[in-house]
């Protein structure tokens, strides 16, 4: 393996390492077995320690589990992208560890969440993340666990299991908790509904049971 090269320029307009032009490969490429491949580091408050720049394109890639790390805070000056349709946060779930993405979660005596069991429950808290085509797009209070712990959509649109025998849904029908375990239906008791909404049907399902995304809205 070849010897370690130092550089160093004093020159504002200089670089002390350049990469290399390349037409269709990397410009600068860094491996290491023990330690960080590419470390870069900037005692000006002004400069970044690692810069990266592209007129076409994305300026700085990361792939990884996690494809980031970020040990301080974060600035963005621009729009923040996310693929995923809903904001969920994590919490400890009681009982049952084979809970499916889409039932309806309850709140129970010591704050853990379990599947919802009964019609108009005021201590319904959203929906499990993740059924269907509809991922989370951010995570909240993620966190290293032994106990059983599952992301619940609060915000944004989700798959929820709902059951229609008691009456058919429509589009944007108000959705409570059934006596179907896990399950939503139709709200269509105002009175009871209140504190109990998980949020809007976004598909009609005339029906039996089955799962429909909805719009979470708890109210």
């Amino acid at each position: 393996m070849s010897e370690p090269i130092q550089c160093q320029s004093d020159d504002p307009n200089l670089a002390g390492v350049a990469g290399g032009n390349s037409v269709a490969g990397n410009g600068v490429y860094g491996w290491s077995q023990g330690n960080n491949g590419v470390l870069g580091i900037s005692l000006s408050s002004a400069h970044a320690g690692v810069a990266g720049t592209n007129d076409v394109g994305v300026g700085v890639y990361g792939r990884g589990n996690p494809a980031g790390f970020f040990d301080g805070n974060v600035t963005v000056t621009g729009d923040l992208t996310l693929t995923g349709a809903d904001c969920a946060e994590e919490f400890d779930v009681s009982g049952a560890t084979d809970i499916e993405p889409g039932t309806v979660m309850v709140l129970d005596q010591e704050g853990a969440l379990q599947p919802s069991q009964q019609a108009y429950d005021k201590r319904v808290a959203g929906v499990i993340s993740g059924a269907g085509n509809y991922k989370p797009g951010i995570v909240l209070d993620k966190q290293q666990s032994s106990g059983n712990r599952m992301p619940v959509a609060l915000v944004g649109k989700v798959y929820c299991k709902v059951d229609a025998q008691y009456t058919s849904i429509e589009v944007g029908d108000l959705l409570t908790t059934s006596d179907t375990p896990g399950h939503a239906m139709k709200a269509d008791d105002p009175l009871s509904a209140f504190g109990a909404v998980i949020g809007k049907a976004l598909r009609p399902l005339e029906t039996g049971q089955g799962m429909i995304p909805i719009l979470i809205a708890l109210q």
